[in-house]
């Protein structure tokens, strides 16, 4: 049996969920998930230009977490930018409400 997934603070994205090639209909195109766990790992290390040990901590996961979250999320992202496929946001059950921040009340949740 696998461990309990351990809480993550994640921001949850303003605006669109959905991200496709245009003039492509959404029918013809496969669907890459990616979770918001690692949209908010792409977020503060590339983004950000934080390094994995400070997005965890902000994350509230290890660096190793952080890690592998990168890793899977750049693959996604390169997939869906280099082959006909539309990247969606999701995993909802990681959002925590407000600025992305992750404060002592998001911790006390866990």
């Amino acid at each position: 049996m696998p461990r309990p997934r351990k809480h993550r603070c994640c921001r949850a994205p303003c605006g669109d969920r959905l991200f496709k090639p245009r003039r492509v209909p959404l029918h013809a195109l496969s669907l890459i998930p990616l979770g918001l766990d690692e949209l908010e790992a792409l977020r503060l290390c590339d983004l950000e230009e934080r390094d994995q040990e400070e997005a965890g901590r902000h994350m509230g996961v290890s660096r190793g977490t952080v890690q592998r979250l990168l890793k899977s999320a750049r693959r996604k992202v390169a997939g869906a930018l280099c082959r006909p496929a539309a990247l969606v946001i999701q995993d909802p059950d990681t959002i925590e409400k407000g600025e992305g921040r992750c404060h002592e009340d998001c911790h006390s949740n866990r």
